[in-house]
């Protein structure tokens, strides 16, 4: 059981028989698949000051391995800090552990941080089920999809693996406990489909998720970028972007009077064609028609 194993990694990580050293650092080895890729440079900073005068005051945690050096599970920022100063050795507990728990036990630690952006919890999370089901990180991302699809259509999927597959993947994020897969399919995945350079600044922690899907909707690249610019650089409000996207929308209708006289046409071309459709006869199409003018009377009024 998942659950049962994890639990046991706990138990490694508080036994009291694991060794506490003080080992060099150039002995450290960095987890390769580290999960948060950005460091505030000002919390960094305090963090180098602190190391300056009082020395590193907490253990990081390491793993192991078979060529005498040891796996960093806990400490990236305690170990920059520390070569920063210029320390040669850090003091250490040493968990005895083979590879994969080392790198489980260090994706969960920073996963249960608080400070992790969006798209590093994304990227972390989607890491340890790979790891878990032994799959690529594409085929974990098609499993939640059609588990997804199973749960919206009320289907059960009477494939073994499959059925296995889901139990582990519900029970990883009932031992996490930040969010149900549920709302990790629909809030977290559609992150990976951002921009590559909207999703950079994300991974930066400089840009909130809101105001990345708002600015990810635009469709003239060149604005986009302008935009995503200058809502880092002044520090934009999700309002202030809001309007800015309008003005250039407005300025783009005036310039282009051309584009006015298409909509209308469209529009008007849509009603008619609706008015002769049977497709309004439909009770699943007349649900989506519902919506659709839902968006168009709020459109109207804004």
């Amino acid at each position: 059981m998942y659950g049962s194993s994890l639990e046991s990694l706990d138990n490694d990580v508080d036994q009291e028989s694991d060794k506490i050293a003080v080992i060099p650092i150039d002995k450290i080895k960095r987890t390769p698949d580290q999960v948060r890729r950005y460091f505030d440079p000002m919390k960094m900073n305090q963090l180098v000051s602190s190391v300056r005068i009082d020395g590193i005051l907490e253990n990081l945690i390491v793993s192991s391995l078979n060529d005498g050096k040891f796996q960093l599970i806990s400490g990236e920022r305690r170990l920059r800090a520390a070569k920063e100063v210029g320390l040669t050795e850090v003091p250490v507990k040493i968990l005895n552990l083979d590879e994969f728990d080392a790198f489980r036990i260090s994706l969960i630690e920073n996963l249960q941080r608080e400070d992790l952006n969006p798209v590093e919890e994304t990227d972390g999370i989607i890491k340890l089920l790979a790891g878990e089901l032994h799959l690529r990180e594409d085929e974990v991302v098609s499993l939640l999809y059609q588990m997804q699809n199973s749960l919206t259509r009320q289907v059960v999927n009477h494939n073994v693996v499959v059925q296995e597959n889901q139990e582990t993947v519900e029970k990883i994020f009932n031992y996490l406990g930040r969010l149900s897969w549920q709302s990790f399919v629909k809030h977290r995945l559609p992150l990976r489909k951002l921009p590559v350079d909207i999703l950079e600044f994300l991974r930066q922690g400089k840009l909130a998720y809101t105001k990345a899907q708002l600015i990810a909707r635009i469709k003239d690249q060149e604005f986009r970028k302008e935009m995503l610019n200058v809502a880092v650089t002044e520090e934009l409000s999700l309002s202030e972007i809001r309007t800015r996207i309008s003005e250039f929308a407005q300025k783009e209708i005036s310039n282009n009077p051309d584009i006015d006289t298409e909509l209308r046409k469209k529009t008007a071309g849509c009603l008619k064609a609706l008015k002769k459709s049977k497709a309004i006869n439909s009770p699943t199409k007349q649900k989506k028609l519902r919506k659709i003018l839902e968006q168009l009377e709020k459109l109207l009024e804004s």
